[in-house]
């Protein structure tokens, strides 16, 4: 019954606008920007690697922020109360209705983030190699400092210590974990206040890991070197965000979360709002008037 819900959520996506909007925004998104990598690879002819797009975009905090926020178009509707909603409760339990609703939430939120590594493959393969080493851009990227003037984060660390198609996986993988969380949050709040909490309580949970950007904060609290890092660190612990970003991390040599380290804690919140949001649904009011037009 749990899949039986979940699929019913796929079968409304049919000639959905919503859903076509949420889509085609995420793929002018990921144009707008890769743009850059793209134009930066072709000014000094060079070829990139099929990945490294995607990589050096989402490994940018800001990027997965505006990736994720697409997907309140794609959830606006949470959570999903439709007219087939009173026969799968009369047949199974609230529980049971809400957990499908979490496995639909889940397996749409994997297939806009592979839609989005796609999208970026698209864009970059005519001057693009798959082998699994990094590419003439990539270094120029990372030594030149030229990644930070263009905000691709080509982080040296990162190149150093890892693969394209490993980097891409856990890339992908972080930025699943994030936006999970900030759906399940959504959630959580449109069950036990109301939608507009629900979108409140994004819209909050987006601004906490926008402020908590470390080089904000260097520059509004004029931190120095040493306090600076320090700032770094316990940012890369506290924010969310801070830790879906993949250059953020532990690879070897310094105190930040280590990869494996944010996908416990990412694994441990989405089970805490799997048991809050279970919880919850307990003293939700359905309510059907109005449901036949979703």
């Amino acid at each position: 019954m749990v899949l039986s819900v979940a699929s019913y959520n796929f079968l409304r996506w049919h000639k959905n606008a919503r859903v076509v909007t949420a889509f085609l925004l995420d793929f002018i998104l990921c144009y707008l920007l890769t743009d850059k990598a793209v134009q930066f690879a072709l000014e000094r002819d060079t070829t990139m690697q099929i990945f490294e797009a995607f990589i050096w975009t989402f490994g940018d905090s800001n990027a997965i922020l505006l990736v994720s926020l697409l997907l309140l178009i794609l959830f606006a509707d949470m959570p999903f109360i439709t007219t087939a909603t009173p026969f799968y409760l009369m047949r199974t339990t609230r529980r049971v209705w809400v957990v499908g609703q979490m496995v639909y939430v889940v397996l749409a939120t994997l297939l806009f983030m592979v839609f989005t590594l796609f999208s970026t493959v698209v864009l970059t393969m005519q001057n693009a190699f798959t082998g699994n080493r990094w590419s003439r851009t990539a270094a120029a990227l990372a030594y030149s400092g030229s990644g930070k003037e263009l905000n691709l984060p080509s982080a040296v660390k990162a190149i150093e210590m890892s693969r394209p198609w490993q980097s891409m996986l856990w890339v992908l993988a972080l930025m699943l974990l994030y936006t999970l969380v900030m759906v399940l949050v959504m959630l959580l709040f449109n069950i036990w206040k109301g939608q507009m909490a629900g979108i409140a309580a994004v819209i909050s949970f987006s601004c906490y890991g926008l402020l908590l950007n470390p080089d904000n904060i260097k520059k509004v609290l004029h931190l120095p070197d040493q306090l600076s890092y320090k700032a770094r660190v316990l940012v890369g612990w506290i924010s969310p965000l801070n830790q879906a970003t993949f250059y953020m991390h532990n690879f070897g040599y310094d105190k930040l979360p280590t990869l494996g380290q944010t996908v416990a804690i990412g694994l441990a919140l989405l089970a805490v709002l799997l048991i809050l949001t279970i919880c919850a649904i307990r003293r939700y009011a359905f309510s059907f008037s109005g449901t036949e037009g979703k």
